[in-house]
């Protein structure tokens, strides 16, 4: 049972983690009107991919949209 408690308080800090750089990223950067909406989608690339994935997410963001 503590294996299963350590992967699930990993996985809580991940997401966490995802959502305190998304949502810093948004106040940054709502003065220039390039924000990155916080849902379940891009918090689960960030959570999986870490800053790699939140890197991904912007040049997404504004290379291809």
């Amino acid at each position: 049972m503590g294996d299963i408690m350590k992967k699930v308080k990993f996985v809580i800090k991940r997401v966490i983690y995802a959502a305190v750089l998304l949502y810093g990223y948004n106040l940054i950067s709502t003065q220039f009107n390039m924000m990155i909406p916080i849902n379940i989608y891009n918090l689960g690339i960030v959570s999986l991919l870490g800053t790699s994935g939140f890197i991904l997410l912007i040049l997404f963001k504004y290379l291809i949209l």
